[in-house]
């Protein structure tokens, strides 16, 4: 009941912005949810539990229990293994979106290998299924590059990042098995769902990290080099 709600507008940027799949929902899903895992962490409460204790949607409850269950969740892990989820409905009105992430951590370099991931969605009544799950797919491996790898650099002289060489992208060898749990509802209208994995696959990486190996990632992309400096600290 107790809410403050700050907005700070940037009305001349210092740098120009372009389109993004996912518009600021990919960064701010991010933010929303890896906090959301350090509130549960801070509480002493699962993950899971700790989200549908705070949910009466019934939509976003379905989803959450749909993605727990098909996980296995409360399955353990060997050490260095962790199991992250993260929740988000897209834009507040799109489709309902539900991802477990599994990884594993080496501690020595800081790589992080995705293991297994499992998306839970709803968007309404559905009318081709194979395309609903690839754009759920499809959006939860670009989401896992952009998290892992994905970055612009740059010196005073201008954009160094120029190829894919120094602009690196997951590839297929990095790429988790994918299962994909879709909750037709008949009659409801028809909901977006073309960006809706983006946004919870970034921040059910970082929490599978956090319980892979104790480390809070706040900052993207979590590359080997940034993950070894928080395991150094720690």
């Amino acid at each position: 009941p107790e809410k403050r709600v700050v907005r700070h507008t940037q009305i001349n940027p210092a740098l120009r912005t372009s389109s993004f799949r996912g518009l600021g929902a990919y960064a701010n899903v991010f933010a929303i949810e890896s906090f959301m895992d350090e509130l549960s962490a801070a509480a002493g409460t699962d993950p899971v539990a700790f989200r549908l204790r705070h949910l009466a949607d019934p939509r976003a409850r379905a989803v959450i229990e749909a993605v727990r269950d098909k996980a296995n969740w409360s399955r353990p892990l060997p050490a260095d293994h962790g199991r992250g989820i993260a929740f988000a409905q897209y834009k507040n009105r799109a489709a309902y979106c539900a991802v477990v992430v599994e990884l594993h951590i080496d501690r020595g370099s800081g790589r992080i290998q995705l293991d297994h991931a499992y998306i839970a969605a709803e968007a309404g009544q559905v009318v081709n299924p194979d395309g609903l799950s690839n754009q759920l797919e499809g959006g939860l491996i670009q989401s896992a590059s952009m998290t892992l790898k994905e970055q612009v650099i740059y010196t005073a002289e201008g954009i160094t990042s120029v190829d894919w060489d120094t602009y690196p992208i997951l590839t297929f060898s990095e790429a988790p098995r994918i299962e994909t749990v879709i909750l037709n509802r008949p009659g409801a209208p028809f909901m977006g769902a073309g960006e809706a994995s983006i946004g919870p696959t970034a921040a059910a990486i970082a929490n599978a990290v956090y319980d892979a190996v104790g480390v809070r990632c706040r900052e993207l992309p979590l590359s080997p080099e940034r993950v070894k400096k928080l395991l150094d600290r720690a």
